[in-house]
């Protein structure tokens, strides 16, 4: 896929998750969040090259300018839309799916100082709340929400609603899962 069509596809998803949206040009120039993600793109191919400073340096450099800060080595999907990103936070070893919405000072932290998988995994579809933060190697499946400012430190299986500190999780409302009688503990994985 060309740069071109994946900043086509970018701007899409911003259209597509933003009601405000006026334009793609005014999209391509002002949101903040998709710059990130296209920094985080050049910076992450320079990581996976070997590189360590300079992805580094870029990483910070679109930190001071848009007040997103993702490490080069995190994993992003297609079509992450970060709306309105002041604060938000994505760790080295974060994987994150396709069609992913993530609004303002949202962290994807980790726990501990050891090596290795230390940061969450989110499935394809997700919508993460303002404040959320999800710490620790823990998985977000499919189709999940999280709520604003939740605290999730267990997984979660798809069509989830996670809410409160710590997150508590439930069947997502409209979840072709929830249909079924046997799926009470569905969602933990």
């Amino acid at each position: 896929m060309s740069i071109f069509s994946r900043i086509r596809e970018d701007i899409g998803a911003a259209k597509a998750g933003d009601p405000a949206a006026r334009g793609s040009l005014s999209i391509l120039v002002i949101y903040s969040g998709l710059h990130a993600v296209w920094w985080h793109r050049l910076s992450h191919r320079l990581w996976e090259r070997g590189m360590r400073s300079l992805p580094r340096a870029i990483s910070q450099l679109v930190r001071f300018f848009t007040g997103i800060e993702i490490h080069p080595g995190a994993t992003i999907g297609r079509r992450l839309f970060i709306d309105h990103g002041m604060g938000v936070v994505i760790g080295e070893t974060a994987v994150i799916g396709d069609d992913v919405l993530i609004y303002h000072g949202v962290t994807l932290g980790g726990t501990g100082h050891g090596r290795g998988k230390r940061h969450p995994t989110v499935g394809d579809r997700v919508v993460i709340g303002a404040g959320a933060k999800l710490l620790g190697n823990i998985e977000i499946g499919d189709d999940s929400a999280v709520g604003s400012n939740a605290v999730v430190v267990r997984s979660a299986g798809p069509w989830t609603t996670l809410t409160g500190i710590p997150a508590q999780a439930r069947p997502r409302r409209g979840s072709p899962l929830a249909e079924k009688p046997d799926t009470a503990d569905f969602y933990v994985i």
